[in-house]
């Protein structure tokens, strides 16, 4: 199974920490190589441009790609399948026009030239409007090109909005909204192993933003501590071991073991409410994986 990912740019670093977290460890590194075997024999990755991992696939150069989405449409790729949204590598294609231009609307542009360096996509999202300006394709630098009066407004990539401020630029209307994904070609997905290392990957994304909690709680108050930490399902609950491994003697006053996931962003006043149901020896852990 060989796996296509951006061998430079702003998604290569994040896509290799992701296979890393997954427990598809690189065994010769990334930098400056074609290839890359991983921990698991069955698994290698292979080094491309993100514009041309799709093509990888569908070509059978690679069984699975991880790249944006705006480059899976862009290259018109047929016969892959999206498999997971990874969901970083966020951005959005706009079309934009001059701040203190007549361009208003789609409509305004019937006739009119959008330069971009994503023609494709851009020809798709004028056929949905009906309007037919004159794509004209470039290779960079399309902000510019407004202002030197070579197309009245661009399709152009944006992630804070702060390039397009920078050229006076302003949006008209978001043509498609891009994340990376992993995606496989159609003809491998009974694979087995690509369910592998879909879920691996995704294991990974399921445990961002949780914390594993561990406490020791009264059970006679264990309605109170759910109320707090319902968890995925409902808190674990078990009975504690007193010495020699035995099982502590039910009584008024005997404790459980309750562990359960939580939002990381609700860990602090979760710690404070579980003390005041009676709990104890409250432990907070990262988590590495996460598999439902």
């Amino acid at each position: 199974m060989r796996i296509a990912v951006p061998n430079k740019g702003r998604l290569h670093e994040p896509t290799i920490d992701l296979l890393e977290r997954a427990g598809l460890h690189l065994e010769n590194g990334a930098d400056r190589k074609l290839y890359a075997d991983t921990v698991d024999p069955d698994v290698s990755v292979l080094f491309a441009r993100a514009a041309d991992i799709p093509e990888y696939v569908a070509d059978g150069a690679a069984d699975l790609g991880i790249t944006g989405y705006d480059q899976v449409c862009e290259a018109r790729v047929d016969n892959v399948s999206e498999l997971l949204n990874l969901e970083f590598g966020r951005c959005r294609l706009v079309l934009a026009a001059p701040e203190d231009g007549d361009i208003d609307g789609v409509d305004d542009l019937e006739g009119g030239i959008v330069a971009t360096e994503f023609p494709n996509i851009t020809e798709d999202f004028f056929a949905e409007t009906g309007v037919e300006p004159d794509i004209v394709e470039v290779s960079g630098a399309t902000e510019l090109t407004p202002h030197v009066e070579m197309a009245d407004a661009i399709v152009d990539i944006t992630s804070t909005g702060t390039t397009l401020k920078m050229n006076r630029l302003a949006v008209v209307e978001e043509v498609l909204s891009s994340s990376v994904r992993l995606f496989g070609r159609e003809d491998v997905l009974d694979d087995p192993k690509v369910e592998e290392v879909r879920t691996a990957l995704s294991s990974v994304k399921q445990a961002e933003g949780k914390r594993y909690l561990m406490m020791n709680a009264p059970r006679d108050r264990l309605d109170e501590v759910r109320d707090v930490i319902p968890g995925m399902g409902g808190p674990t609950v078990m009975d504690i071991a007193g010495e020699g491994g035995e099982t502590q003697a039910t009584a008024d006053d005997e404790m459980v073991a309750v562990h359960a996931v939580v939002d990381e962003r609700r860990v602090f006043e979760t710690i404070t409410e579980v003390k005041n149901a009676g709990a104890s020896d409250i432990l907070v852990t990262e988590i590495e994986r996460l598999v439902e």
